[in-house]
């Protein structure tokens, strides 16, 4: 672990093997089963930094946050490769795809060190009967803050998580997910590195019922960020409740795309291909249903089929895989019994739907990027989140059908339209219940641009200036003007 500018063991003596997901009989590495009394003492360290140190938690010292902060993104992009190398082999996706992460979590540093200097507050003068008042409305951090972080994306979301926090000056204690911790410990020394203050970020690493209930629970932690399941988040709501602390939610999405009669179906192919088999399949903001209009759904389904068979699945330390394993053995059982229980209602498999076969695939949690057609609408994986390499194609008479079906679910995260009219975009917009809307395109987080959801996908805003008032607080001085 690392707490307080060191690397700790856990008081308990004992430690998690990390697995490689495309060999899970290999061992990468090994980290403390943190308890909760190792949380604790990484939230009293915390704590006693952002009380100890007013260079770093001052409202007045953004330029020195925003320097440090650019330094880390610095380094970060000068270890991508390393860092890259180190999340494919506890996460599994590709290297490709494991630079792209390091390279999110690098310009999300340097998005958020741009705030440098300008934390500002406002000044307003105003009229309260017949007196003439003065305010002065501050921007001040929060204090402690826990960052709750998942296996699939463990660097990028970290990145959007604690780079907001500690540009407004708070100090942080990271739960990291248990399978995926390696290259969170590798950043934190990194950040270190950079000028980071000691104590100012800090990582346990153990099960969720010990650390991550500390970091819920304790007093000290004022906000908790976490990114995970809706049923984990809406435990973390209730628990926060009782101390009123603030909770960001980023949770589950089931996204649909709508291909229209009008779209450019080679284009759409290929974006709803890359939308939806990245990280395979596990991804909140993914293409997880299609809904297509029945004129055209044969062809678009015969290119999506040509570009899904040509998806190469392999180990992600191979360069030429384009498809990774699944990260565990859950995620592998759950996308299977998906997709039997769509087979079993009747659902055809155009590609895939089975797991592959040879040796490269037997000590894997490998499955086959697969296309299912002719689906129940009461079938799982439209009615629930598929986080896997499946991808359910339904068939709409119109766009009014197509927004209804899309709107069953509870999740409302990500969701895309294809369509070259004006009036089916602007339909789209009004009526779908999504946090996020794509337009001829597929979903991709940009730290300039709030990433938000409604109903069961979320509480709070991530990434964009609304994503670093998240970590702040406003307090308001006001005297009269004589």
């Amino acid at each position: 672990m690392f707490v307080a500018g060191k690397d700790l063991e856990s008081t308990n003596s004992e430690y998690v093997d990390v697995r490689n997901p495309a060999r899970h009989s290999s061992v990468v590495d090994r980290v403390p089963k943190g308890t909760k009394e190792d949380a604790k003492a990484a939230i009293d360290a915390a704590e006693d930094t952002f009380c100890k140190n007013p260079q770093w938690s001052s409202t007045h010292e953004s330029r020195f946050r925003g320097k440090i902060l650019w330094k880390i993104a610095e380094l970060a992009d000068q270890m991508k490769d390393e860092l890259a190398k180190s999340l494919t082999l506890e996460q599994g996706k590709p290297l490709k795809e494991s630079k792209g992460e390091i390279e999110s979590w690098v310009n999300t540093f340097e998005y958020f060190a741009g705030f440098r200097g300008k934390l500002e507050g406002r000044l307003l003068h105003t009229r309260s009967g017949d007196r003439l008042l003065e305010v002065r409305e501050i921007l001040e951090p929060l204090g402690v803050c826990g960052a709750i972080t998942p296996w699939n994306y463990p660097i990028s979301l970290l990145g959007r998580t604690i780079a907001p926090s500690l540009m407004a000056g708070n100090t942080i204690v990271i739960k990291p997910s248990i399978t995926t911790p390696l290259t969170t410990l590798h950043i934190a020394k990194l950040m270190s590195k950079a000028g980071l203050p000691d104590g100012v970020v800090n990582v346990v690493t153990g099960p969720s019922n010990e650390v991550g209930n500390e970091l819920v629970s304790n007093n000290k932690v004022r906000k908790i960020g976490f990114t995970g399941s809706t049923d984990t988040g809406k435990r973390i709501l209730l628990e926060g409740a009782d101390q009123i602390k603030r909770v960001s939610l980023e949770l589950g999405g089931s996204d649909p795309t709508v291909v229209c009669d009008d779209a450019d179906l080679e284009e759409a192919a290929q974006t709803v291909v890359m939308g939806r088999y990245t990280n395979c399949g596990q991804n909140c903001t993914a293409i997880k249903r299609v809904y297509v209009f029945e004129k055209i759904a044969g062809e678009f389904v015969k290119r999506l089929k040509e570009k899904v068979s040509a998806l190469k699945v392999g180990p992600g330390t191979d360069p030429s895989t384009t498809m990774g394993p699944l990260h565990n053995a859950s995620q592998l059982e759950s996308v299977e019994s998906m997709v039997n229980n769509a087979m079993e209602k009747g659902a055809k498999a155009v590609a895939g739907g089975k797991k592959p076969k040879g040796d490269l695939y037997s000590d894997g949690y490998f499955y086959e990027p697969t296309v299912l057609v002719d689906l129940d609408d009461h079938s799982t994986i439209l009615t629930e989140e598929c986080f896997g390499p499946a991808l359910p194609i339904a068939t709409v008479t119109g766009l009014d059908e197509a927004i209804e079906k899309a709107n069953r679910s509870n999740y409302g995260l990500g969701s895309s339209i294809w369509t070259k009219s004006e009036a089916n975009q602007k339909t789209f917009e009004q009526k779908i219940e999504a946090g996020m809307i794509c337009v001829n395109s597929t979903f991709m987080s940009i730290p300039e641009a709030s990433f938000v959801g409604v109903k069961d996908s979320g509480v709070g805003t991530s990434n964009g200036p609304l994503g670093l008032l998240e970590y702040l607080r406003v307090r308001s001085v006001r005297k009269p003007i004589s």
